[in-house]
Formats: C-alpha cells, sequence, structure tokens
C-alpha cells in the first residue's frame, strides 16, 4: 500500500502543480464612467449560467472609465462562460426594463449578439492546462 501511494505522488504533485498555473485574465473594454462597480460572474454550468448566487465565482471590481482587468488564478482547466454587469447604482443586481432589456452596462465572454436571454454555449470558452487564457469582454450599455 505505501509501495503504491509512493508511485502515484509524482502523478499526484504534477496535477496540483498544473493546477496552479491555469491562470484567466478578463478583460472589460468600454466602460462609461467610475459610478458603482463591476461585477464579474465565472460559470462552470449552463443550468446556472446568468444565476449569479450561483456562480462558480464571483468577483467585484470598481468601476473606472476604459478598461479593467481581472486576473484569476488557480483555476481548473474546462469550459467556462462569463456574464459581467456594471452595477451603476449600486444595487447588486443588473436592472432591466420590464425584467428583461438590460437597462446598466452588461457584458459576455466572445461577445455574443443576442436576442433574448444569452446562452452559455454562444459565450463558452476553454480554460486550458499550463496556460494563460486571456479574454475580453466589450461593456454595452
Amino acid at each position: 500500500m505505501f509501495r503504491l501511494v509512493f508511485l502515484l505522488l509524482p502523478a499526484l504533485l504534477a496535477s496540483a502543480t498544473a493546477l496552479a498555473d491555469n491562470r484567466l485574465t478578463i478583460e472589460l473594454t468600454g466602460i462609461q464612467h467610475d459610478r458603482g462597480e463591476l461585477s464579474v460572474g465565472l460559470y462552470q454550468d449552463p443550468k446556472t449560467f446568468r444565476k449569479e448566487p450561483q456562480a462558480f465565482q464571483v468577483h467585484k471590481l470598481p468601476a473606472t472609465p476604459g478598461t479593467a482587468t481581472l486576473t484569476l488564478e488557480n483555476l481548473p482547466a474546462g469550459r467556462y462562460a462569463i456574464m459581467a454587469y456594471h452595477d451603476e447604482d449600486g444595487n447588486g443586481e443588473l436592472n432591466r426594463r420590464f425584467g428583461m432589456f438590460p437597462t446598466e452596462g452588461y457584458a459576455l465572454s466572445n461577445n455574443p449578439t443576442v436576442m433574448g436571454p444569452p446562452s452559455f454555449e454562444d459565450s463558452a470558452f476553454e480554460v486550458v492546462e499550463g496556460g494563460e487564457n486571456r479574454v475580453v469582454l466589450e461593456v454595452r450599455y
């Protein structure tokens, strides 16, 4: 038994090292002003996409005109999607007209053109193992 653990140890260490190397840089462009904050939700599961309380990770950043950058480290390799929004009034949610149309700036990974609710598939991208991963999202107002 001890010998098996000893033989598996290099593989386990290599796996942990690969995980530590996975980095994702998220760049949000087109931010119009510095009121409020930016909320960036990272999703792994298509069923929870756009449901911020169920996101894999959520990060809040101060709003800055122009471009904001967020770097996430130690991410498992895999398929993800991002939905971000500019919470201009600081109420903790994306405001919508008639419950559907965003009235605050929002952004999706892959910058898809959407008619109706955005889908995970249209925004999905891969975080590859052991590398630098970068996505650029355009904030739309």
